[in-house]
């Protein structure tokens, strides 16, 4: 009885503050006829009819005839009012039951506005999850092409990003070299894998599956994914979804295949042969290029990227891209010069010149692929098996045997600087000139190759023997 008076007065109170804002109507206890017939004067924005039977319910009425059913009650001396839903969609002893709840929140102490922010708030932070949680590798790794590098570098070398595109390749195109279509890349597989399914056992069962098609290609392809979790694992977005140590389980490293350190170089034996079967390639362009990983001990890319416009014929220098500096200017020896000075120079389709030296029709307007080439060299020459890597190689090895310093070999060769037998210290080009010199014409003497270095481009002959 107490209750229901306190409720009275308080409606009173209400009405007489809402004045021509707001209509409340004659407190009483709700009934479908009641709730129905109500409704909301033209002349004021609301009106509220409250229910006697729980005083802190109203349905409050607009002038378009929307009818909503509120709470409204006092915490910490101010009043509080929360909608609780439409006349339609909540019948009266729900509506009754959900401001009984409410109240006694309120009576608590508790603010029933904040706990509903904190599960709204938290509604929101496990759906977050759950699309964190569905983030894929194949999501994810456009990203890692663009921003991922190796360490104390920029970005990715261009070859070795070409290598991570066509790892993750869907396959299905069609060969560039004999019929059918391309098979999807060893990495494809795993762009379907959400990123905390990327575990020990799904890393594993790829693993064995690839290897069937190639070990040394499938472990290639895991050294890769590694270098992918490892990027993931430093960014806080994906750092909770990744697991980096999953590609160095015991189960998977066991199953890798050993690694052979190759030892692969040419013989001094074996330098005229290789040179004759260069000439004979009946390209001089591709020939010149070997030649020049020879001479030089660069890395392939290095060579194959080299543009006129790093060639500097007056001072006789190249200025080579490297892999652990950006750039590294290497002296340019006599018998180099001629060769690079006969080359032909290539036009491109829209009549501009082509700037690669080592110019081709290929995708990029240069050489990509020398390694059928080189075949046809190793083929002619007899020599069994030499890697293009193995012409590095046998520089730095016919240097050696040239009396070159093993310093200014590694400078030509851009090594990283490293503590040597003779104490490491960089050359200038000048200083390096000499020692270069040295190994090239070693080499062609090696090879049989007697050189004028004053005779006119291309006035070279071989002496047999």
């Amino acid at each position: 009885m107490g209750c229901t008076f306190i409720g009275r007065i308080c409606l009173q109170i209400a009405y007489r503050f809402w004045g021509s804002h707001e209509t409340a109507s004659k407190p009483g206890s709700f009934d479908a006829g009641r709730v129905d017939a109500f409704t909301c004067p033209t002349d004021k924005p609301q009106a509220f009819l409250w229910d006697t039977d729980t005083p802190t319910l109203a349905l409050r009425a607009t002038p378009t005839g929307r009818k909503t059913y509120v709470f409204e009650s006092r915490l910490n001396g101010a009043t509080i009012r929360i909608n609780i839903g439409t006349l339609a969609d909540w019948p009266i002893e729900k509506a009754r039951t959900k401001a009984q709840g409410l109240k006694r929140l309120v009576d608590d102490g508790t603010d029933p506005r904040e706990l509903e922010r904190d599960r709204l708030a938290a509604k929101a932070a496990d759906k977050a999850a759950a699309t964190a949680q569905a983030v894929t590798v194949g999501d994810v790794w456009p990203r890692y092409l663009e921003e991922g590098k190796p360490k104390r570098k920029d970005t990715f070398k261009p070859r070795y990003l070409a290598d991570l595109k066509a790892m993750a390749a869907p396959g299905g195109e069609k060969k560039k070299r004999g019929e059918g279509v391309t098979r999807p890349g060893p990495l494809y597989p795993l762009l379907a894998l959400a990123l905390p399914q990327v575990n020990e056992d799904t890393l594993k069962s790829w693993f064995d599956r690839e290897a069937k098609a190639g070990k040394h290609q499938a472990a290639r392809a895991l050294m890769m994914f590694r270098g992918f979790m490892r990027w993931c694992s430093a960014r806080p977005e994906y750092r909770a979804l990744i697991d980096r140590d999953a590609g160095r389980a015991a189960a998977i490293v066991e199953a890798l295949p050993q690694v052979t350190k190759r030892a692969d170089c040419l013989e001094a034996a074996q330098l005229p042969g290789w040179f004759a079967g260069a000439d004979k390639l009946g390209n001089r362009t591709i020939a010149t290029y070997l030649k020049a990983l020879l001479i030089t001990g660069s890395r392939r890319e290095e060579m194959a990227g080299l543009r006129w416009a790093d060639v500097d014929f007056r001072w006789n220098r190249l200025t080579l891209a490297d892999k652990v500096d950006a750039t590294r200017v290497i002296p340019l020896t006599p018998y180099l010069a001629q060769q690079l000075a006969t080359l032909p120079r290539v036009m491109l389709k829209d009549g501009t010149p082509n700037p690669y030296v080592f110019a081709s029709n290929a995708k990029g307007g240069r050489l990509t692929e020398p390694r059928a080439s080189h075949a046809k060299v190793l083929l002619d020459a007899g020599i069994t098996t030499l890697t293009i890597h193995g012409l590095r190689r046998s520089f730095s090895l016919l240097g050696e045997a040239a009396g070159a310093p093993a310093g200014a070999i590694a400078q030509v060769m851009g090594h990283k600087p490293s503590a040597t037998a003779e104490g490491y210290r960089p050359r200038s080009v000048d200083a390096l000139r000499p020692y270069l010199a040295q190994i090239e014409a070693h080499i062609l003497e090696q090879a049989g190759i007697v050189f004028d270095a004053k005779a006119a481009p291309g006035a070279l002959r071989v002496v047999n023997g």
